[in-house]
């Protein structure tokens, strides 16, 4: 089996921290622990509404990630601004709507506009409750990947990926990325 990366998002680590309210806890700690447990990079969202991942949580842990920074962040002035500040290693530009509860748009001209990578949705995959639907996402998630990595993308996947559902995503031979938060 090939090698493939993993991304660590900690972004719900800070949602439990911001749904307490309180200071812990950290996802700069939980960055730590990832990294010192094997993890090939730590992917943070930095939403334009603050839900989870602040800016000092940013701004610390470009300071302290010792592997590779992928900040996602939509395409905006201010997060251009911080992106360009902080000079993670990567930058996921990820278009947002203010009413969704997670981003589940897409660029449809990455080649295009130049982006080197790509990401694969894997949420309806991974949110499908019958085999039927599961195998409809799955092709879909496969044709993707098969389509951005024949326009020379390099192909990453996340959301919502966890032990028991990674296996057939991770199989692909195009994927170069896996990023999971839970």
């Amino acid at each position: 089996m090939k090698d493939i990366l993993l991304g660590v998002n900690v972004d719900h680590i800070a949602t439990l921290r911001q749904a307490r309210g309180t200071s812990y806890p950290d996802p700069a700690h939980a960055a730590s622990v990832a990294e010192h447990a094997g993890a090939d990079g730590i992917t943070i969202h930095l939403r334009e509404d603050r839900r989870h991942i602040q800016d000092r949580d940013v701004y610390v842990m470009a300071k302290t990630i010792q592997t590779r920074m992928n900040l996602e962040t939509a395409v905006t002035d201010e997060m251009i601004k911080i992106a360009l500040e902080v000079k993670p290693e990567y930058v996921c530009l990820v278009p947002e709507k203010r009413e969704e509860l997670t981003t589940e748009g897409g660029l449809d001209a990455a080649k295009e506009c130049g982006a080197p990578y790509v990401e694969i949705h894997t949420g309806a995959y991974a949110d499908a409750t019958n085999d039927t639907d599961l195998h409809k996402e799955l092709e879909h998630i496969r044709e993707g990947v098969k389509y951005a990595a024949s326009l020379g993308l390099i192909v990453n996947a996340g959301h919502g990926l966890h032990y028991h559902n990674v296996k057939p995503i991770a199989a692909m031979p195009e994927i170069y990325e896996l990023n999971i938060g839970h």
